[in-house]
């Protein structure tokens, strides 16, 4: 389902969460930059890597534990960080999550 502009959406209805899996779902995808939408279910990662754009995560419900270059983050429903372009990060589902990421790439 492709989301349309100009149109009234319920965020936690655009992804679902999948069993030992974590789903993503893009919103924008620009040149400059993305929204997207992940559900994580618990106990699921991403495993350290880096990225050459500042990242903005936002939870918007669940617990996850952000780790940025080593140094580990608990954020819930309502908490926001901002993962620094080519500094290695890490994401682990505490508990099932939502999150929306934000990717300014300019």
């Amino acid at each position: 389902m492709e989301i349309e502009a100009s149109k009234v959406n319920k965020i936690m209805d655009l992804v679902d969460y999948q069993e030992g899996s974590v789903v993503s779902r893009i919103l924008i995808n620009k040149d400059s930059g993305s929204v997207t939408l992940f559900a994580f279910d618990k106990g699921q990662k991403l495993s350290e890597h880096t990225a050459p754009f500042d990242a903005f995560a936002h939870i918007l419900v669940g617990k996850a534990e952000i780790i940025i270059s080593g140094k580990k983050f608990v954020l819930e429903q309502g908490d926001m960080i901002i993962m620094p372009a080519n500094k290695p990060h890490a994401v682990n589902a505490v508990e099932r999550f939502k999150m929306m990421l934000t990717m300014v790439k300019s």
